[in-house]
């Protein structure tokens, strides 16, 4: 289970904070630890907070525990399931003849290509072979 703690600590000086975070960091279970004025707030899994709270007593000085809360994952919402209705094909494009090729490039007996264009969201039933 995931909490998010918030202990009240008395911290005067630059040292006093270093020492508060290393002594909030090393507790088992804690993910992340910031300063957020005179409070600590401590986030990770399963933190016990009574002994850390205890503990910044006996290492750093007051020490006061203030909200203790569970954090819950942000699930993404299912994705709902457009419902699939037959669509009526449209009729494939009529093919155009390609360009004949340029007498300098192909020998005369140049087979001629046809080519369609087909949309992308036509089916794809209609096949030309």
């Amino acid at each position: 289970m995931k909490q998010k703690i918030i202990i009240k600590v008395h911290m005067d000086c630059e040292k006093c904070r270093i020492k508060a975070m290393k002594v909030a960091s090393s507790a088992s279970g804690v993910n992340t630890v910031a300063v957020e004025g005179d409070q600590l707030v401590v986030s990770g899994v399963d933190i016990d907070a009574a002994k850390l709270t205890r503990c910044l007593r006996k290492k750093v000085g007051y020490a006061m525990l203030v909200i203790i809360e569970e954090v819950k994952d942000k699930q993404p919402e299912p994705k709902k399931k457009k419902e699939e209705t037959p669509q009526k094909s449209k009729p494939c494009p009529p093919c155009q003849p390609c360009t004949p090729c340029p007498p300098y490039y192909c020998p005369p007996s140049c087979p001629q290509f046809y080519m369609c264009d087909v949309p992308a969201d036509h089916s794809p039933l209609c096949i030309i072979m």
